[in-house]
């Protein structure tokens, strides 16, 4: 069988000569088509996302340690011996006596010797705040 058409002709038995319509280049002349090299653009992107995950994830994480630590103190003081009603937005200051309890007191630690843990405020949800 002899070809009528050299081999660099575009033909198709179907859709005839179609060199125009094709998505790549059917000539010595034509552009090169080149795959884009995406390996940097994603590497790009990986990076990018992992350094906003791990920042929204150490925020969390300090977020995570001061409820903690507001949890422990509130417990500490939600346990700990006194005889009165504490009142609202009031300043109060927790010690530790002789036997190792925790105690609760209108006293400040420069009025007597005794050990001071810390100093909250009473605020309006009945959550202790630590201000010393």
């Amino acid at each position: 069988m002899k070809k009528d058409r050299p081999d660099n002709i575009v033909f198709s038995e179907e859709h005839g000569y179609n060199a125009s319509l094709l998505p790549y280049a059917t000539s010595v002349g034509a552009p090169v088509i080149k795959a884009d090299d995406l390996a940097g653009w994603k590497s790009i992107g990986i990076n990018k996302v992992n350094k906003e995950l791990e920042s929204k994830f150490n925020e969390l994480k300090v977020q995570y340690q001061n409820l903690i630590e507001e949890f422990q103190w509130n417990e500490l003081l939600y346990n700990a011996r006194f005889s009165f009603e504490p009142i609202v937005g009031e300043i109060y200051h927790l010690y530790k006596d002789v036997d190792g309890f925790n105690f609760l007191s209108l006293i400040a630690p420069e009025e007597w010797n005794k050990e001071h843990v810390g100093t909250f405020r009473l605020n309006s949800d009945k959550k202790w705040i630590l201000i010393d």
